[in-house]
């Protein structure tokens, strides 16, 4: 009875507009053995993603078509788009400004636990090793999802981290981070080919405080 009590208060909440509801955590339904072999001995801590930044689905107002993805990086979200105005809306890390890149672009290509080569411009900035064998301690993370213009490659990606504990900052060499299990989530909903739009700079326009689901959403799952 008192769970039903709780579900009809959360329930009128969101009706009202309410936005400080509890989330469901990222699903591991998906995770490969592998996934749950290499995350199980992270050599990370666990972050505390800060509730603002956690996996949700929000009311979304853009016209972008069901399964793309839209990145605001003023706000640090990713959003990956659901029928009905609806989005599920990720934490991320996002490059600093001069180092970011802007526009239209699809997905070109996607990598579970991808290699990492590091380019001539990050290799000028940061001492790294030349290559980075896939893996929980690799900056790639746990996906890769490239993204394409006219068929050739931007250098831009969107990937997991082995730093989540920076999710909502902007810290990164230019490409979007996001933790390994929200990147494995947005990986195996993202096709081949879906657009990805990088707003620009002060170009964002989602709600500053969007109506998130309540606990048990099925389309978190």
């Amino acid at each position: 009875m008192a769970g039903r009590g709780i579900a009809l208060v959360l329930a009128g909440l969101l009706l009202g507009g309410c936005v400080h509801t509890q989330l469901e955590p990222s699903s591991e339904a998906n995770f490969t053995q592998r996934d749950k072999k290499l995350l199980a001995n992270a050599p990370y801590a666990k972050a505390n993603i800060p509730t603002a930044y956690q996996r949700a689905i929000v009311q979304y107002h853009r016209k972008e078509a069901p399964g793309s993805i839209v990145i605001d990086s003023d706000t640090r979200y990713l959003y990956y788009v659901l029928p009905d105005n609806r989005a599920i809306r990720y934490g991320v890390i996002v490059g600093e400004e001069a180092l970011s890149f802007y526009g239209i672009a699809k997905v070109g290509r996607k990598e579970e636990w991808p290699t990492w080569t590091p380019t001539a411009d990050i290799k000028k900035r940061l001492d790294v090793p030349n290559f980075v064998e896939g893996g929980a301690h690799n900056p790639m993370g746990a996906r890769g999802i490239y993204l394409y213009q006219a068929n050739k490659d931007t250098l831009f990606r969107i990937h997991g981290t082995n730093q989540p504990e920076y999710i909502g900052q902007a810290i990164s060499s230019g490409c979007i981070r996001m933790t390994n299990e929200d990147v494995i989530d947005l990986y195996n909903r993202v096709k081949m080919g879906a657009i990805v739009v990088v707003l620009a700079p002060k170009a964002g326009d989602a709600p500053a405080n969007p109506q998130v689901a309540a606990v048990g959403d099925p389309r978190l799952n």
